[in-house]
C-alpha cells in the first residue's frame, strides 16, 4: 500500500502540475486545468489551489494571463522581459541606462540624511555610521514595469564641492554631476535574489512566494574609489538581465 502523502495540499497541487509541465502532459503555452477543476480533484478550496500556483509562478513554470487563465511555461523558455544592464554616456555628457526604459517617479524623491550601515559602508569604503545623502524612489514604466531605486552618496565625497551646501541629484543625473567634479566614472554591479520584505512586495505588487532581484551598483572613479551606491529591487518572476562582457 503506497505511503500517504503528508505534504500540504497546495504543495501536492504544485508537484502535480510541475511534473505535468516537465513531462509534457501540460505543454508550454497551453492552459492548465482551471482552479475549479483542481479544487475538485484535490478536495480543497480555490485559495489553496492559488497557493500552489503561486509556488510554480515563482519558479517560472506558469504564467497567469488576466481574463484567460493560467498557462504552462517551459523551463527553457525566455522571460517576457529582458533588460540590458549598463551605463551609456551621450555626446552631450548625459548618462542613460542601457535598457532605455523611461521611468516615471511615483513621488518626487527627496534627499534625506541616513547613516551608513555596516554592509553598505563596506561597499562604499567609509566608516559605519558615516552620513549619507539617500534618495528613495518607486519607479514605474510601460508595460506594467515597477522597480524600487535607492541612491546613496557619502557626505565625505562632496567635501569642498558645491554639494556641501546643496543636495546632489539622484542617479542617473548624479553621474553627470560627479563627472563635472572631475571624476572619470566606471561601475560595478552585485546581483542576488532574495525574498522581499512585506512593504517591498506591496510596492512591487508581487504575489506570495515571488522573489526580487537585488542589484547593488557602485559608482567608482579612476582610482577605484567608490563615490556612490545604488540599490535596485526588481520583480524576479518573469525577468532576465543581460550583461555585455
Amino acid at each position: 500500500m503506497p505511503a500517504e502523502n503528508t505534504q500540504p495540499k497546495y504543495r501536492q497541487i504544485a508537484d502535480y502540475l510541475r511534473r505535468g509541465i516537465l513531462d509534457g502532459t501540460f505543454p508550454a503555452g497551453q492552459p492548465l486545468p482551471s482552479e475549479e477543476a483542481l479544487a475538485k480533484q484535490f478536495g480543497v478550496t480555490r485559495p489553496t489551489v492559488r497557493q500552489g500556483l503561486t509556488e510554480l509562478r515563482a519558479s517560472g513554470l506558469v504564467e497567469a494571463i488576466m481574463g484567460r487563465g493560467t498557462f504552462a511555461r517551459s523551463p527553457h523558455s525566455r522571460p517576457n522581459v529582458t533588460r540590458p544592464r549598463g551605463i551609456r554616456r551621450g555626446k552631450n555628457g548625459s548618462f542613460t541606462e542601457a535598457d532605455g526604459i523611461k521611468w516615471t517617479e511615483a513621488e518626487e524623491p527627496i534627499a534625506v540624511r541616513t547613516d551608513a550601515p555596516l554592509a553598505l559602508a563596506d561597499l562604499l569604503r567609509v566608516p559605519p555610521g558615516e552620513p549619507l545623502y539617500t534618495y528613495d524612489a518607486l519607479q514605474t514604466a510601460e508595460p506594467g514595469l515597477r522597480q524600487l531605486h535607492r541612491t546613496y552618496v557619502p557626505f565625505s565625497i562632496l567635501v569642498s564641492t558645491k554639494y556641501e551646501e546643496e543636495a546632489p541629484p539622484q542617479a542617473p543625473q548624479l553621474y553627470a554631476a560627479l563627472a563635472d567634479l572631475g571624476h572619470e566614472l566606471h561601475f560595478t554591479e552585485y546581483l542576488r535574489p532574495r525574498m522581499p520584505l512585506p512593504d517591498q512586495a506591496q510596492a512591487l505588487r508581487l504575489p506570495d512566494g515571488v522573489p526580487i532581484l537585488l542589484i547593488l551598483r557602485v559608482t567608482l572613479n579612476e582610482h577605484d574609489k567608490p563615490l556612490a551606491l545604488e540599490e535596485f529591487q526588481l520583480p524576479g518572476d518573469d525577468l532576465e538581465l543581460a550583461y555585455s562582457l
